[in-house]
């Protein structure tokens, strides 16, 4: 169990550190290209949607295998 706490644990952090990089790269190119703020927006919440899915499926697996 303590294993299955770990793994939910870095699949967090991992989500975390991901949607970081997404949202400080998203405002470095809007704050170089204003005027593409809003494809800009689409694609990073996209994008982590998709990290945020990933995450949750590791979480459930890694709750499942402990």
């Amino acid at each position: 169990m303590i294993l299955a706490g770990i793994g939910a644990g870095l699949a967090a952090i991992g989500a975390g550190i991901g949607i970081g990089k997404i949202g400080g790269s998203a405002m470095d190119a809007i704050a170089r290209q204003p005027e593409a703020a809003s494809k800009i927006q689409t694609a990073m919440i996209i994008a982590a949607a998709l990290i945020e899915g990933v995450a949750l499926f590791a979480v459930v697996v890694a709750l499942m295998k402990g």
